[in-house]
């Protein structure tokens, strides 16, 4: 079994080797030779060890050195009940665009108490801007945690004045006492000689008008398919894409079919659920789902003080739609669509269409030239369980799927006939084993999702090239014990993981390479590893109350290397609530330096 603790660059070896040839496309040194730095937007502050509140190792958003213009969204408010809360945003005029960058922070607390993890929304102009989970609170703690996304893709959103909405539902009773607290804020940075503004979306068109842009789909059937009139002179076209687990969804990853759902005691459906998305109802892209824990996930000490990856801040997965183009730049009505296959109540979907234009141009043609995506993933699954003769439950389910398609297309454009093909290969595994007796359940988990995807963009003899390898590594361990006299524990043991890759190098900035704000003859490289580590024992007595824990200690190691932003690198560790350690630099040029080792 891989520990995760005891590694802040675990990486797969296909996002190793895939980062091995990004530094050595640049000519740089490994990276336990790197330089330290830091993101430029600088180390986030140094948590106090000892401390119950909630932490993580994440890093800031990477800064310009220009001075921001600040616009508070909202200050101070409350959410207590499920009403949306609205603002009113407006352009700063001190700082007109173009942004060299643009970020939105925002601050959440929740007072001590019993309250659920609830699900935060942030929406401008109805398009999703932040999306992430609370934490909970216990009787002696009021946790307060940070966040920040890098929304310069979405400028044109903070070009205009428009309304905006926090959609963070939240039930206040004599039971359930926690208040959460939330403030946020954009900042835009000017552009400058040293820091000039990268190319981004021309629009950007949510698709849900429901608050905090998220919709929700019930069913493998349900759709979120608005239908767009768009400009005749699209040249780039991305979809970014979150889904989020809910209700009989939440744990997924730990569902078998339905056939065996109620001897194995466990959620039906298999374990398996892919977004798919769609262009005028053919395929057009796939969203692997991450497999996300929220705060109360299965044992809600687990989460305290350091919650799961992306837990408080999710990260939407972007679908390369560039191939498009030309029939979206047709002038005719198009429909785009998101679905979940597998969904069973439910999944809350936020998506947004990014459009980058051809300035030069009020028409551009262009066509889809080839599509080998199917309509539907088709999962193999295979049950080895046996049934003793004490009725005694042992043995295994495995679930596979695995995509690997082409779409290709091409627009003629103001600066001529840009042709860009997309090549992706998915692959996903989950394999579970079970022991199911009155005394003794045991499941364990061991998942794995794999993303490799190319996109080419050519002009002439010009080609831009965008590589970039995904993984989403997922462990879970749990075994409840039932003793004589009735009293029980659940031991339970998670590791999960983000790692990501990215290589960018050649061609001109037109095409998709000007669409992701990439391209030129320097390129670029990035990669990230983000992995969490947890375990807990739950003691009860034959009431079923809970009495106690034992062998509570979880981490969080985050580890980045890119050639825009440098080295970063944070491990953190916990033990029955409290923070006990926090290491940074490791990985980055030397053994790193912290508190509490």
């Amino acid at each position: 079994m891989t520990r995760l603790a005891k590694h802040p660059r675990w990486q797969s070896a296909l996002v190793t080797a895939f980062v091995s040839a990004c530094l050595s496309a640049q000519g740089l040194a490994a990276p336990g030779a790197a330089q330290a730095a830091s993101p430029a937007g600088g180390a986030p502050a140094t948590p106090a060890i000892g401390s119950p509140n909630t932490v993580t190792a994440d890093p800031p958003v990477p800064r310009p050195r220009t001075t921001p213009c600040t616009v508070q969204l909202f200050a101070n408010q409350a959410f207590a009940d499920f009403t949306p809360k609205t603002f009113a945003y407006a352009p700063p005029a001190a700082c007109p665009g173009p942004w060299a960058k643009v970020v939105l922070e925002a601050d959440f607390s929740v007072t001590a108490g019993r309250q659920f993890d609830r699900t935060a929304q942030i929406a401008l102009g109805h398009a999703n801007i932040y999306y992430g989970t609370t934490a909970e609170p216990s009787r002696t703690v009021s946790p307060s945690w940070h966040v920040e996304r890098d929304l310069t893709d979405y400028s044109p959103l903070f070009a205009s004045a428009q309304s905006g909405d926090v959609n963070l539902g939240n039930l206040v009773n004599s039971t359930f006492t926690g208040i959460v607290m939330g403030s946020a804020r954009v900042l835009l940075y000017p552009a400058a000689a040293a820091d000039p503004a990268p190319r981004a979306a021309d629009l950007v068109l949510p698709l849900s008008t429901a608050p905090g842009g998220a919709a929700l789909l019930a069913t493998t059937t349900s759709t979120l398919a608005p239908t767009f009139s768009l400009p005749t002179n699209v040249e780039g076209a991305v979809l970014d894409v979150i889904t989020q687990s809910q209700s009989n969804d939440e744990f997924w990853y730990a569902c078998v079919p339905n056939d065996v759902a109620a001897e194995l005691a466990s959620c039906p459906g298999t374990a398996f659920r892919e977004a798919e998305v769609s262009i005028d109802g053919q395929p057009a892209g796939v969203a692997p789902v991450y497999p996300w824990i929220f705060t109360g996930g299965i044992d809600p000490l687990l989460w305290r003080p350091i919650p799961g990856v992306q837990t408080l801040d999710f990260v939407p997965y972007r679908v390369e739609l560039t191939p498009f183009a030309g029939l979206l730049s047709d002038g005719r009505p198009h429909q785009v669509g998101v679905s979940v296959y597998n969904a069973d109540n439910y999944f809350l979907v936020a998506a947004s269409l990014l459009l980058y234009l051809d300035h030069g141009s009020h028409q551009v043609t262009g066509a889809l030239t080839r599509n080998t995506l199917g309509a539907a993933p088709q999962p193999a699954v295979h049950e080895d369980l046996q049934t003793a003769a004490d009725g005694t439950i042992t043995g295994s389910i495995a679930t596979a799927a695995e995509r690997r398609f082409t779409l290709a297309g091409y627009v003629d454009t103001s600066h001529g006939r840009v042709e860009t093909t997309v090549e992706q290969h998915i692959e996903f595994a989950n394999d579970q084993q079970f022991v199911v007796s009155p005394a003794r359940s045991v499941q364990n988990i061991k998942q794995r999702t794999s993303i490799s995807s190319q996109t080419e963009s050519r002009r002439g003899d010009e080609v831009a090239f965008s590589g970039s390898e995904l993984a989403y590594p997922l462990e879970v361990d749990i075994t409840v014990l039932i003793n004589a006299d009735g009293s029980a524990s659940q031991a339970t043991s998670i590791q999960q993981a983000f790692q990501a890759g990215r290589l960018t190098s050649g061609g001109r900035r037109d095409g998709e390479a000007a669409a992701r704000g990439e391209g030129g003859d320097a390129g670029g490289f990035a990669t990230v590893a983000n992995a969490v580590a947890t375990k807990d024992t739950l003691l009860f007595d034959s009431s079923g109350a809970l009495t106690g824990f034992q062998g509570r200690q979880s981490s969080q190691s985050y580890f980045s290397l890119s050639s825009a932003a440098g080295c970063y690198s944070r491990s953190i560790a916990a033990q029955d609530g409290l923070l006990t350690a926090v290491v940074d630099g490791r990985g980055c040029g030397g053994d790193g330096h912290g508190d509490g080792r």
